[in-house]
């Protein structure tokens, strides 16, 4: 896919987006390839790059819902976290907004080129306050944070170390009098140490979508009417005896691949991952080095 091409507006301008012309120092400048969005509602995600396989499920989980309620979901497109938000907007079938520490010309990091491209082809977009030629220095990540809580009615952080970059949008975001929201973890473990310290300040702590669709309806009765996160809708909550993928699982003799796994369903691997997704938050099924089998009980 070729990218769209680069263009830009201004703070003065219409398309500007309203939630950013709010905080403290916002971009006199944006920059995109797909469309603004300015006047979407808007929750971010953020947490580590070096994220555990449950927290990207999370973060995928919680995009998933949330993307499907209408809400545009906005992270940084690094790997970790923002990826698997990223990801799971797109499988809920909404958009999402990726905010780059450098110049359109390029994406960075590489890995991600073909996730920016899908998101773009789906309605979102990639934007930066910096114009072409200005490469990813590390500054500007920091920089680029508050774009990413100033776009935002809320922040989530899912997993976020001590010295995580996502504390600082964390901070961003109370600066700017928007929500902070925390999944808890195991408390020993060192991707939720920053998360915890977070609910100590005062964070919100959840676990879901409905948790955070509940404490911001007034934010979102605001913005953009009541947007409930669908509960129960035919299709969404995982049964695994109509589901394909566990039985599938079940009837294999060792573990399967996602790959493996589409080609005895017949399904696009795109479900097959949603599938995945779901039976491992409901515990149903595990995963090892891309491998998947039923928990035992």
């Amino acid at each position: 896919m070729q990218l769209p091409p680069i263009h830009h507006v201004s703070y003065s301008e219409e398309g500007y987006p309203r939630l950013l012309r709010e905080i403290p120092n916002p971009p006199a400048t944006l920059f995109a390839r797909g469309p603004f969005l300015s006047t979407c509602v808007c929750v971010a995600i953020v947490g580590t790059r070096k994220a555990t396989p449950d927290g990207k499920l999370i973060a995928k989980q919680i995009a998933y819902d949330l993307a499907r309620a209408g809400i545009t979901i906005i992270s940084g497109l690094a790997i970790g976290i923002d990826g698997a938000a990223h990801e799971g907007a797109l499988q809920g079938g909404g958009k999402t907004i990726a905010v780059l520490a450098n110049g359109l010309d390029i994406v960075y990091p590489l890995l991600h080129e073909h996730l920016a491209e899908s998101i773009i082809a789906q309605g979102g977009a990639i934007v930066s306050e910096y114009p072409e030629g200005v490469p990813p220095l590390r500054h500007q990540f920091l920089e680029r944070n508050r774009i990413i809580s100033g776009m935002s009615i809320a922040t989530i952080v899912v997993e976020a170390p001590m010295k995580s970059g996502s504390l600082a949008t964390a901070r961003f975001a109370l600066e700017q009098g928007r929500e902070v929201f925390v999944v808890p973890g195991p408390v020993r473990h060192r991707n939720y140490q920053g998360s915890h310290m977070l609910v100590r300040e005062g964070a919100r702590l959840v676990t879901n979508a409905q948790d955070i669709a509940h404490d911001l309806e007034e934010a979102l009765e605001t913005y953009q009417g009541i947007l409930a996160v669908p509960e129960d809708e035919p299709g969404q909550e995982m049964n695994e005896e109509e589901s394909p993928v566990f039985s599938a699982l079940q009837e294999a003799s060792s573990p399967l691949t996602v790959d493996n796994i589409s080609e005895i369903t017949h399904l696009e691997t795109q479900r097959v991952s949603q599938e995945l997704s779901l039976l491992i938050l409901e515990g149903k099924i595990e995963e090892t080095h891309g491998l998947f089998f039923i928990t035992k009980s």
